[in-house]
């Protein structure tokens, strides 16, 4: 065992000592370290929406609106109701198990690693957190290389607020994430791309751990020919643009009906300059893409179709405008790969079961957004599977912090936020008690009255 992992070990097994001492049992300890959590937000609101600034160009309002405020949300759902959710359930119990009584108890599954991505670095790392506080669990946090500037604030506000052995927070690139890999937690919760998704899960099954996988995918999103354009236009503009495109639920395909597609492009032309100006480069709520490999990457999917709308670049900012990318050739990489950016590659259809058969070829989307009739989308979203969904609207489903969210199948496995937050750390334990002063001969052998006894069962 070398030296990182030497040290890595040595903090996973603090945790599990610390945890294994009791002190996170307590509901009233669980109150008391949320309630750590939120005030440490307000008192680093600052320097956390100065770092996301640097490192993704992601103007104050926009930080607050979708990382900070949906912190807060859970941590206050999760105050609201915690009582209740740790409270012991009683089942009834069938007649065949008489005299004994059910119960079902919620408990915490012990020390968990959170892994978090790059284009949300606060919301992703922490939302997660809450659940395994709530639930009683100690945890480590991994935070992304990605965006140096964001993750140091990170683990200053988590060192100053949380002891090490309960929750402590840890930088670095691979070979950490390799090295915590290594050790046996109770359960990873990661959040990234499908290819690093299969590492973690490859790691897991080693130990048997359990994993909560939030992934991605190529996320459609449906222009139907009795939608409204002009709000189909602004609502499709506004989930693309948010973060540059950045987002793991942003719309990554658009799928028009011909009689649409004209009408769409001035809008969604207009929508953008109603957005972010003339000039999206000018703007202080368009942000810019975090790495100079994923900027190529980007620069390439403009070469593979048609630019509608946008396709202006600047390699010294990393700056890529809006994009609206007309695209014949289901075979490019654009058709293929998650695209993570603001370009939105769009194809047209002319029924609804070309979308549905569309859809349903690929993996398992991550989201999927419908614009037009309400009847009609429900027969879509029937036949489509998806992780979550928005009926004219995108994004907003991850608004709710008391609905469930996460993917399905290359998309994610395990949801969050809410309750379901805190029963992604925990484990429902049924237990069966039997009084002693009643011990029924029935269930003995060599099973006497056995036709009645099959009766009961």
């Amino acid at each position: 065992m070398n030296q990182l992992s030497e040290f890595i070990g040595a903090k996973v097994e603090a945790q599990r000592a610390y945890f294994g001492s009791g002190a996170t049992l307590s509901r009233e300890f669980r109150v008391r370290q949320l309630r750590k959590l939120k005030e440490a937000l307000a008192v680093w609101e600052k320097p956390l929406c100065e770092a996301l600034w640097k490192d993704l160009h992601k103007s104050y309002e926009e930080a607050v609106m979708t990382e900070l405020s949906i912190v807060r949300g859970e941590i206050d759902n999760h105050l609201r109701h915690l009582r209740r959710w740790m409270r012991d359930e009683h089942p009834s119990s069938p007649i065949k198990m008489f005299p004994s009584r059910t119960r079902i108890t919620t408990e915490p599954l012990g020390t968990a690693l959170i892994i978090s991505p790059w284009n949300y670095p606060v919301q992703l790392l922490l939302n997660p957190l809450v659940g395994a506080i709530s639930a009683g669990c100690t945890a480590v946090l991994k935070t992304s290389p990605s965006v140096p500037h964001t993750s140091q604030i990170l683990i200053q506000m988590i060192g100053c607020t949380f002891e090490e052995q309960y929750i402590t927070a840890l930088g670095g690139h691979r070979d950490i994430n390799t090295a915590l890999l290594e050790q046996h937690f109770d359960l990873i919760f990661f959040t990234g791309s499908p290819s690093l998704g299969r590492v973690v899960m490859e790691s897991a099954a080693k130990n048997l751990t359990p994993v909560v996988l939030e992934l991605g995918g190529k996320s459609p999103c449906i222009v139907d020919k009795e939608a409204n354009v002009e709000i189909a236009a602004k609502r499709i503009a506004w989930g693309k643009t948010i973060n540059a495109g950045q987002t793991c639920i942003a719309p990554d395909y658009l799928l028009i009906h011909s009689s649409q597609k004209e009408k769409f492009v001035k809008a969604f032309k207009e929508a953008l300059r109603t957005l972010h100006g003339e000039n999206p480069a000018e703007s202080k709520h368009f942000g810019r893409i975090v790495s100079d490999k994923a900027f190529e990457r980007l620069l390439g999917y403009l070469k593979e179709g048609k630019t509608l709308i946008g396709g202006e670049s600047d390699a010294s900012v990393r700056y890529i405008a809006p994009t609206l990318l007309e695209v014949d050739d289901l075979n490019v990489k654009v058709m293929q790969e998650e695209i993570f950016g603001p370009i939105l590659p769009l194809l047209t259809f002319e029924n609804r079961d070309e979308v549905v058969e569309f859809v349903t070829e690929r993996p398992h989307p991550l989201a999927l957004y419908y614009f037009g009739d309400g009847r009609k989308a429900e027969q879509i979203l029937r036949r489509a599977i998806s992780g979550g969904a928005c009926i004219n609207d995108t994004i907003m489903h991850i608004a709710n912090d008391r609905a469930p969210f996460g993917g399905v199948g290359a998309s994610g496995m395990g949801r969050y936020h809410g309750k379901e937050s805190f029963l992604a750390f925990s484990h429902r334990r049924t237990i069966v008690s039997t009084p002693r002063c009643i011990d029924l001969p029935l269930r003995y052998m060599p099973y006497k009255l056995f036709g009645l006894i099959k009766r009961l069962l």
